[in-house]
């Protein structure tokens, strides 16, 4: 039986298109969370943000025509990778997830997929992540094996230290060095300071996120930063906002982004700010809001980054 039995709600999209797919069909997608995209983009963007921080520093403009094949070869990467992760993670936490009222009706531990179906899924994500890995730079490609290191231990995380939403930011940033080494061929100080900025900013709303979860992660002894931080965590979330934008700025500016750059970032910097201060972390409904508008921050992040490119 769960340990608690408290209303939570869905984190899927209440309209989602899974729901008009075939029955049969439903748990898999669901499994590969794409009733939930708010994931994907928050996996997508950084490659985004890494591909233009890589087009500057080889000194032209981003989204030339092989930048829009990047972009492709980026979107379905992200949604594919995603999908191989929360099925590894699913199949690590499916104990855990049974006795979490926000996740006891996922496919494993409802039983709609078995652990084995599970871990065919899982494979075949991940030779279609290999074959779009092999179309970048050997730089590239060695870097994005490197990845797979973080993406195992993260599920782990969480049972041995209280900051696995720092982990996650160390693993759902790897694309922005991914995408500007598939520009570049190297690294260099401007995408270590941007990678630097997304791990923040995935403390932040990860915090946010996990917030929903803090009752029956505290009962089942799950460590989280939502828990560390407690009734601190809008003080926290707030520094940690504030060190990803100073970081993403100073990258811009190390690869010589203009003030149209700026500007844009500004926005950013406000919606930000407007997550911090609309945020109530004692109602599941808000922080779920809340951290789906990271979608937008990440939207206005990428265009800050295209204006920088065609107008810096």
């Amino acid at each position: 039986m769960p340990l608690s039995n408290q209303a939570a709600p869905a984190d899927a999209l209440p309209a989602s298109w899974v729901a008009h797919m075939p029955p049969r069909l439903q748990p898999w997608l669901q499994l590969m969370r794409l009733d939930r995209p708010v994931g994907t983009w928050l996996l997508f963007w950084p490659c985004v943000f890494g591909l233009a921080l890589g087009a500057a520093a080889a000194e032209r403009r981003f989204l030339e025509w092989h930048d829009f094949y990047y972009v492709i070869l980026f979107g379905i990467g992200a949604l594919v990778m995603r999908g191989a992760g929360c099925t590894f993670n699913d199949i690590i936490d499916r104990d855990i997830d049974a006795q979490v009222a926000r996740t006891r009706g996922r496919p494993i531990p409802s039983g709609a997929i078995s652990p084995k179906q599970a871990l065919l899924l899982l494979a075949g994500l991940c030779l279609i992540g290999l074959a779009i890995l092999l179309q970048f730079n050997w730089f590239a490609v060695a870097l994005g094996a490197a990845s797979l290191l973080l993406v195992a231990a993260y599920p782990f995380m969480k049972r041995i230290t209280w900051w696995p939403q720092a982990w996650l930011g160390l693993t759902f940033n790897w694309g922005a060095l991914l995408g500007f080494a598939a520009q570049t061929g190297r690294l260099d100080l401007g995408i270590f300071m941007l990678y630097a900025g997304l791990i923040f900013w995935t403390l932040g709303y990860d915090t946010i996120y996990a917030h929903q979860d803090k009752d029956d992660d505290e009962l089942i002894g799950v460590k989280s930063t939502a828990r560390l931080f407690g009734a601190e965590s809008r003080r926290w979330i707030l520094r940690f906002y504030a060190a990803s934008f100073t970081l993403i700025l100073a990258a811009g500016f190390t690869e010589h982004a203009g003030w149209p750059f700026a500007f844009v970032m500004l926005a950013a910097g406000v919606h930000l700010l407007w997550q911090v201060k609309k945020l109530n972390i004692d109602s599941t409904e808000n922080c779920l809001s809340v951290f789906r508008a990271n979608r937008d921050t990440g939207a206005l992040i990428a265009l800050a980054f295209l204006l920088a490119s065609w107008f810096g």
